[in-house]
């Protein structure tokens, strides 16, 4: 896999976040904005970059100013981009996000993210890469869906490692029984899947024991489970359940924790294509998300690799 072109080929959402600019109850008072270029697909490619690799993002916005700004802003991080489609209809997608100490306010008005199409994910594109990603944000509208899951097979075939951040949220998926199957179909292909605790409560609509959660991934076909338990650590479950290990956590100053999942999984996959084990991979994941942690805002323009080890 390291004579590909791209160590990771990400799939999904490219949007414009609107955060509220001061700390207010919800998106009632909320009344001033800033911009904000956004989407997990987008910032792991990004971080991924930022570690050294080549990467690309398969996308869609508008044919719209807006559009226009995100894919510069993703360009200057050193992500390929000559691979996000815009549609002439339908708008760039833009979600609001209120500044709140507890969870978020938000509102997601799903466009053009939504219109990925099966021919902006060429076969060629496929075999050019190590990695291919997504989320169940893109996961969870048409046509991008049938699209990302036909694409997950070809990467299979291809001999590509297909990757999953199971980051599912009931407002943006209502129908969680369909979320599941669909999941399910994604990571029949042999998945590296990555999901916190909330993930997984969020998923299965309940509260279950880690090993449950990791045990229901494999019989999914997932191959590999990235369990993270926040400050405690993570749990890695390899080689389709046969292999087991856990992480400790340690202590870190918390200043930005914006981000800090697309920061880890960043980490993990490039020291598993430098061919660590499973356990210097979550290592080199909480690695790299501490350092997003105690920083605010995203991470540096170039990130020493040797921070991973």
């Amino acid at each position: 896999m390291m004579n590909r072109k791209y160590a990771l080929v990400s799939v999904g959402e490219l949007l414009a976040d609107l955060i509220g600019t001061e700390f207010t109850q919800n998106l009632t008072d909320t009344t001033t904005f800033q911009r904000f270029q956004g989407g997990s697909p987008a910032n792991l490619a990004a971080n991924m970059a930022r570690l050294g690799n080549q990467t690309a993002l398969v996308s869609c916005v508008g044919t719209d100013n807006v559009g226009n700004y995100l894919i510069e802003k993703v360009a200057e991080t050193g992500v390929d981009t000559a691979y996000i489609a815009k549609d002439a209809l339908a708008p760039t997608s833009i979600v609001l996000v209120s500044r709140t100490k507890g969870t978020p306010d938000f509102i997601a008005y799903r466009t053009a993210d939504r219109m990925i199409q099966r021919e902006h994910i060429s076969d060629e594109l496929l075999q050019n890469a190590s990695f291919f990603h997504t989320t169940c944000f893109a996961l969870s509208q048409e046509p991008a869906q049938s699209a990302i899951v036909d694409a997950a097979a070809r990467a299979q075939a291809a001999g590509c490692i297909v990757s999953l951040d199971a980051n599912y949220a009931p407002p943006i998926w209502p129908d969680r029984a369909h979320a599941q199957k669909v999941i399910a179909d994604y990571c029949k292909n042999g998945a590296f899947v990555k999901l916190s605790e909330d993930d997984a409560e969020r998923i299965f609509g309940e509260v279950r024991p880690n090993a449950a959660v990791i045990q229901t991934f494999h019989q999914m076909g997932a191959q590999l489970v990235c369990l993270t338990l926040g400050g405690k650590g993570s749990i890695v479950s390899s080689n389709y359940g046969k292999d087991y290990v856990e992480i400790e956590g340690r202590p870190i100053e918390v200043k930005d924790a914006t981000g800090a999942g697309d920061s880890y999984w960043s980490g993990f996959l490039t020291a598993w294509l430098d061919g660590k084990t499973p356990a210097e991979c979550a290592q080199a994941g909480a690695n790299i998300a501490a350092l997003k942690i105690s920083t605010v805002g995203p991470l540096p323009a170039k990130v020493d690799r040797a921070i991973l080890y």
